[in-house]
């Protein structure tokens, strides 16, 4: 899929998972769903739209059919590991040198645009992958990876962990 398109898709399944828990309260979708404005529910909804993304329209839709599905998948599951750190890090360029943000707006337009930069810039990565031959030391690592991203998404929903990212944790 053209790495441009696929990350304006994935804007749009990004923005779905923002808002599909606060337009219907469905409790099944909280741990797919963005439930507040946290730094980690959007790391969630980057990591979990990138492999819905993946997996219910790239996948069935677009793959070409020449490429190995396993080069496919390893791929995919490490770009939907890196990129939600990748928004992280891009996120907090601006609030990190210039300060808190004081129009939503810009607030707004800022994640908009770094949300489509983070796609890209993995998916540049990911087209690389793809056309790899990774060792069974790099795909078990993947799928490790990958297991406890799942694994830290879901339970840092409901219950989450005792210190924050940017907490000293001698204050607490």
């Amino acid at each position: 899929m053209n790495v441009y398109l696929k990350s304006f898709l994935f804007l749009v399944v990004f923005s779905v998972l923002h808002m599909g828990y606060e337009l219907t309260e469905w409790r099944f979708l909280t741990p797919f769903c963005g439930v507040n404005e946290s730094v980690f529910q959007h790391l969630k909804m980057a990591f979990w739209g990138y492999l819905f993304l993946a997996g219910l329209i790239e996948y069935p839709f677009v793959k070409r059919k020449d490429s190995l599905a396993v080069n496919f998948w390893y791929s995919r599951f490490l770009t939907a590991v890196m990129l939600p750190w990748v928004v992280f890090l891009l996120w907090y360029i601006l609030p990190g040198f210039c300060g808190r943000f004081h129009s939503l707006w810009a607030d707004l337009a800022w994640a908009v645009c770094i949300t489509y930069l983070s796609c890209l810039f993995t998916g540049y990565i990911e087209k690389s992958i793809e056309n790899t031959i990774l060792p069974r030391s790099a795909r078990y690592s993947i799928l490790l990876l990958l297991f406890v991203s799942c694994l830290l998404f879901i339970w840092f929903t409901y219950k989450l962990p005792w210190i924050d990212l940017f907490v000293n944790p001698e204050n607490l």
